[in-house]
C-alpha cells in the first residue's frame, strides 16, 4: 500500500503570516518541500506545492532505488499566497481530496507523511478514509501541533520533568517582560527573546548590555543600556515577539559560549526511537549540519541523548506522533541545556531517515561523518551534477565517501544544497572547500 507523503513544511501556525514572505522565500521553500523525495518508494503519492524538476527527481530516485514513473506528485491549485507553499486551505480543497484519491486508483493508504502534521493533515486524511494511516491523527485534529511546537509549552514540559533549560521566563505581558529581561541584564548576562513560534532562528533577537556581541542564532543584536531601554525595546517589537499579541514570548539567558546541538526521535505508537544527533551550524541563521556533533565528550553526548528522549516521551504520554528534533546547546559553565524543540521534520530529517538508511546504510554511517549546507551557486541542477562528477566528487558507493545533492534551490537563488559524506570532519571540510572551488 502507498505512502501519501505531504510537503508542508511552511506553515501559518509554524511561521507567523505567510504573506509576508517575499516571493524568494515562498519560491525557497517550495524547493525544500521536494525533499519528500527522499523518503518516497515505489507507488507512492506525493502532495507538494509545486511539480518538482525531472532533473532532480531522476537524482533523487537513482540514490533511494525508487522507480520514477511509479510515483504519482499531486500539485493542489495555489493557495492564498500562491504557488510555492502548500498552506492549509490546498490541502483541505475539496479538488486536492480527489486528484489524491484519482492518484491513489483505489489503493488503501498505508500511512500519511507529512512535514508539518496538524489539523488540515488530519482533515485530509479523514476526507481519504485514510485517518488510521496518521499516527496522532486525534491529537492533530484538536490542535496538538500548536503546543507540540510551541517554545513556551516546551519550557513548561521541560521543567516540569526536571530537564535543565536555560534560565528566563514566559511572560504573559510587557510588564513581565520587561522584568524578566532587565532581571537578567543586571546581573550582565546576555538575553535571548523568542516568538513562540517560528523556525530557523528567524524568530530570534539578543538583548545585550554592551555591544560587540555577533547574532549567532538570532536575527540581530539590540544594545539595551537601562530598564527605560528595555521598555521602549518592548514597546517597539511587542507586536512582532507575539504575532500582534496572539502567541507568547519566551525571555532567557544567552550562552555566549554554546553550541547548539540537537537529538531527533521518531515518536510512535511503540514509543520513543533515537535517530540521530548532529551540530547545527550558524551564519549567523540556521545554516546546516554536521552528523554526528564532532568532537563532543561521549559524556555529553549521552547526556543531550537522554534528556532529549525524556522530553520526547512525556510528549508521547499526551498523544504525539512523528518526528521530534529537541534542540539545546552545550555551554562550558552548565554542560547540556536544551532550549527547544521541533515537533516535525527537522531541516536534517531527510538525512536521518532519508539518505543514512538508503543510500549510506546505517552500518557505515556510524563511521562517517555527514557535513549539509547550502549555497553551491550552478547554472542548473543537471550541471552541478556534471560538475561533481567531473571533480571526482560526487557520491562513491564502494567507498561511502563523496558529495550528495539534497536540495535543488537552482529556481530560487542559483544554488544547490549538498552534502558531504566523509571519514571525518577535517575530511569534509576539506572536501567542501574542493566543491568550491569548481569553476562553472
Amino acid at each position: 500500500m502507498p505512502t501519501v507523503h505531504i510537503g508542508n513544511n511552511r506553515t501559518t501556525e509554524m511561521a507567523g503570516d505567510l504573506t509576508r514572505l517575499s516571493p524568494e522565500e515562498r519560491l525557497f521553500a517550495g524547493c525544500a518541500a521536494e525533499r519528500a523525495l527522499w523518503f518516497a518508494r515505489d507507488g507512492d503519492v506525493l502532495v507538494l506545492p509545486q511539480t518538482p524538476p525531472d532533473d532532480y527527481v531522476r537524482y533523487v530516485t537513482v540514490f533511494t532505488g525508487t522507480d520514477p514513473a511509479s510515483l504519482r506528485v499531486v500539485v493542489p491549485a495555489p493557495g492564498y499566497v500562491g504557488p510555492h507553499l502548500l498552506t492549509e486551505d490546498r490541502l483541505t480543497a475539496a479538488a486536492t481530496r480527489e486528484a489524491v484519491l484519482d492518484a491513489l486508483a483505489g489503493q488503501s493508504v498505508d500511512r500519511v507523511l507529512s512535514f508539518y502534521p496538524d489539523a488540515s493533515v488530519a482533515a485530509l486524511a479523514r476526507s481519504l478514509g485514510a485517518t488510521s494511516a496518521l499516527p496522532g491523527a486525534g491529537f492533530f485534529a484538536q490542535g496538538g501541533s500548536g503546543p507540540a511546537n510551541s517554545k513556551a509549552v516546551f519550557r513548561a514540559i521541560a521543567a516540569g520533568v526536571g530537564i535543565p533549560i536555560a534560565p528566563g521566563a514566559v511572560p504573559a505581558t510587557r510588564q513581565e517582560a520587561a522584568e524578566a529581561i532587565g532581571d537578567l541584564l543586571v546581573q550582565g548576562l546576555p538575553v535571548m527573546v523568542k516568538r513562540e513560534f517560528n523556525n530557523g532562528s528567524f524568530g530570534n533577537e539578543i538583548l545585550s548590555l554592551t555591544p560587540g556581541l555577533e547574532p549567532f542564532g538570532a536575527q540581530q543584536v539590540v544594545v539595551l543600556q537601562d530598564r527605560e531601554a528595555v521598555e521602549d525595546y518592548l514597546k517597539r517589537r511587542w507586536n512582532w515577539l507575539t504575532d500582534e499579541g496572539v502567541h507568547r514570548v519566551v525571555v532567557e539567558r544567552y550562552f555566549t559560549d554554546a553550541r547548539p546541538v540537537y537529538a531527533e526521535f521518531l515518536v510512535d505508537d511503540h514509543g520513543v526511537e533515537y535517530t540521530g544527533q548532529g551540530e547545527l551550524l550558524m551564519a549567523p541563521l540556521f545554516d546546516g549540519v554536521v552528523i554526528p556533533v564532532p568532537r563532543l565528550d561521549p559524556d555529553t553526548a549521552a547526556s543531550m541523548v537522554d534528556r532529549s528522549r525524556r522530553l520526547c516521551e512525556a510528549f508521547h504520554a499526551i498523544g504525539y506522533r512523528g518526528t521530534m528534533s529537541v534542540d539545546g546547546i552545550v555551554t562550558d559553565e552548565c554542560g547540556i541545556v536544551l532550549n527547544e524543540t521541533n515537533s516535525r521534520f527537522s531541516g536534517s530529517t531527510h538525512l536521518h531517515d532519508g539518505v543514512v538508511p538508503r543510500v549510506i546504510g546505517s552500518a557505515y554511517a556510524r563511521r562517517r561523518v555527514l557535513y549539509e549546507r547550502g549555497g553551491w551557486t550552478v547554472p542548473s541542477f543537471l550541471e552541478a551534477t556534471r560538475l561533481l562528477a567531473a571533480a571526482a566528487l560526487a557520491y562513491d558507493h564502494a567507498t561511502h565517501t563523496g558529495i550528495i545533492l539534497t536540495c535543488d534551490f537552482a529556481r530560487a537563488d542559483g544554488s544547490v544544497r549538498y552534502c558531504v559524506v566523509a571519514e571525518d570532519i577535517d575530511g569534509a571540510r576539506e572536501m567542501e572547500q574542493r566543491l568550491l572551488r569548481i569553476k562553472a
